[in-house]
Order: structure tokens, then C-alpha cells, then sequence
């Protein structure tokens, strides 16, 4: 369980770091000794359960409502065990990350563009659409300008990566390693932890999704993921164009 806990990501994200996070190293303890359970196939059980639950949403009503949130934090729960399971076993691989990024940017698409059609069929306006449209399309943008940056970085610095590799890695070593013990660092760390709620990335997508598919408040869900999404991806996009304008790198988070 020691090695297991120690596979959990660092800086993970909100909802994550102390819900879904923890139940995938539960889920390896039981599973991680089974050889032909790769992370690959996890991989795939992720996007399957993420698949099952954008149906249940689509079909509609409260019980589909309540079984596709549980099945969003299923995929989530299998969509950190994979990682977990891969830096456990020693196994990781390029195509395997590659995969994994791929399918959770289809999967919050998918997610929120069946809770727009939901949103839609329950109430027969348009707007819960144009919503959704626009939170996936400026949470793209988060991703997409990040890569952009890499890239024009790249092309005047082939050394750039290399170099921002080690800073990370300089920043890192001045810091303690792990967590102090004990209930009052716990709670603190829990306190801390709360800030990440503010970033509006996958894991507080989904608490989001899960709680207004159980309360069925579909429609003031995706009013906040646009909103969020709006500002954070507009956001980023100028802080990495200003980045690359003074030749400056600060680590932004996506």
C-alpha cells in the first residue's frame, strides 16, 4: 500500500488529490498483482464507463441521472488507477500518456455536450447548447495555447524543454519530502487542497457534473463550466502570448 500511495500524483488535481485519486490506489491494491490487467486496458475501461455514462445522460431521467454520475466517477477512479498502476509496475510508456490525455479531453466533450442535449430536451431552449459550446471550446483553448507556446518556445530555444525540465527540477529538490503526519497536518492539508477549486479543470468537472446530474440543475452547471472556462481560457491564452512577447517563462497551470 506504501509503494501503491506513493504512485499517487504529487500536485494532483481538486476532487482528485482526495476523493478519486485515493480510491484508484484502494482499486490497484486489489488488482495490481493481476498481469494481464494492464494500464492500457484501464485506459480503455475509463473511456468505455465514460461512454455508458454520456448514454445515460442522453436517455435521461433521474435514475439515468444518478447511474451516469456514478459511472463519470468510475472512469475518473479508473483514469487515475492507470497512471498509478504504470509508475507501480515501472511500465510507463509514451503512447500509454498519449492515450490517456487524448481520450479525458473526448471525454469532458462528450460529457458536457450530453448534459447540453439533457438541458435541452428538458427545457426546449437552446442556450444549455451554446453553453456547453462555449466551456469546451475556451477549455481547449487552455490546452491548445500551452502547446502553442511549446512549440514557437521550440523554435527559437531547441533547448527549451530540457531547460524548463531542470528549473522544475531545481524548485522541486528545495522542497521536503512528503507529507508531515498526524490529524492537524492532515486537516491542513485538506484546507489547502480546497484552492484547487478555482482552477475549473477535470477534476472539479467532475464533481460538477456529478452533483447536477443528481440534483438535475443542469442548466446553472454549465452556466458556471462556460463562465469558467471563458475567463481561464481567455485568460491563459493572453498570459502565454505575453510569455512569448518578453521571451519569460512562467509555469502556468493549464
Amino acid at each position: 500500500m506504501t509503494r501503491l500511495w506513493s504512485t499517487k500524483t504529487r500536485d494532483d488535481e481538486w476532487w482528485s488529490s482526495f476523493v478519486t485519486a485515493p480510491l484508484a490506489v484502494l482499486f490497484n491494491y486489489v488488482v495490481v498483482d493481476i498481469r494481464w490487467l494492464t494500464p492500457n486496458l484501464i485506459t480503455v475501461a475509463s473511456f468505455v464507463s465514460a461512454v455508458v455514462a454520456a448514454g445515460f445522460v442522453v436517455v435521461g431521467g433521474a435514475t439515468n441521472f444518478v447511474l451516469a454520475a456514478l459511472l463519470i466517477h468510475l472512469s475518473h477512479v479508473f483514469d487515475c488507477m492507470d497512471g498509478q498502476l504504470a509508475r507501480y509496475r515501472q511500465t510507463m510508456s509514451a503512447a500509454g500518456s498519449y492515450y490517456d490525455r487524448a481520450t479525458d479531453q473526448i471525454q469532458v466533450a462528450m460529457w458536457f455536450g450530453a448534459v447540453a442535449y439533457a438541458a435541452y430536451d428538458q427545457s426546449g431552449r437552446v442556450l444549455p447548447v451554446f453553453l456547453a459550446f462555449a466551456g469546451v471550446s475556451f477549455y481547449s483553448l487552455r490546452g491548445y495555447t500551452k502547446y502553442v507556446e511549446i512549440h514557437v518556445e521550440m523554435s527559437r530555444d531547441k533547448n527549451y524543454l530540457e531547460r524548463i525540465a531542470s528549473e522544475k527540477f531545481a524548485a522541486r529538490a528545495g522542497q521536503p519530502e512528503g507529507r508531515a503526519s498526524g490529524l492537524s497536518s492532515g486537516v491542513w492539508w485538506f484546507i489547502g487542497e480546497q484552492r484547487k477549486i478555482l482552477h475549473f479543470d477535470e477534476g472539479v468537472f467532475i464533481f460538477m457534473l456529478s452533483l447536477a446530474l443528481v440534483l438535475n440543475q443542469l442548466t446553472p452547471m454549465l452556466w458556471i463550466f462556460a463562465l469558467s472556462q471563458v475567463f481561464i481560457g481567455a485568460s491563459r491564452a493572453w498570459q502565454r502570448g505575453r510569455n512569448i512577447e518578453l521571451a519569460r517563462h512562467v509555469e502556468l497551470t493549464k
